[in-house]
C-alpha cells in the first residue's frame, strides 16, 4: 500500500497547548491543532505564539496537523550563530588548550 500524499500549509501559531500542540491559524484562514514532529522535539526546537510555521495534513482529517517546520523570523534575542563580523568576546580570561 502506498503512502498517502500528505498536504502542506503555512500559518501563524496562536496559542501553545500543553502535551506539544498548538493551535495554528493558516493562510487560508481555517484552524488546526498541530503537534510538534518527533524531528523537532529531538533538536530541542521550541515554538511560541506567533511563530511562522510550516504544517503537513492528511486529506481525510484536515482538523489535525504536524508542524514539521518553524521559519525564522527576525525577532530580536533568537539563538544561533552570530552574524558575520559580529562576534562577541566572552570577557572573561582566555581559555585553554590553544587556538587549534
Amino acid at each position: 500500500m502506498a503512502k498517502e500524499e500528505m498536504l502542506e500549509f503555512e500559518g501563524v501559531v496562536d496559542e501553545v497547548l500543553p502535551d506539544a500542540r498548538c493551535r495554528v491559524k493558516l493562510d487560508n484562514g481555517h484552524e488546526v491543532i498541530a503537534y510538534t514532529s518527533g524531528r523537532m522535539k529531538k533538536n530541542r526546537i521550541r515554538i511560541l505564539a506567533g511563530d511562522r510555521v510550516t504544517v503537513e495534513m492528511t486529506p481525510y482529517d484536515l482538523t489535525k496537523g504536524r508542524i514539521n517546520f518553524r521559519h525564522k523570523d527576525g525577532r530580536p534575542g533568537g539563538g544561533g550563530a552570530e552574524p558575520a563580523g559580529t562576534a562577541r568576546s566572552s570577557g572573561g580570561p582566555p581559555r585553554r588548550g590553544g587556538g587549534r
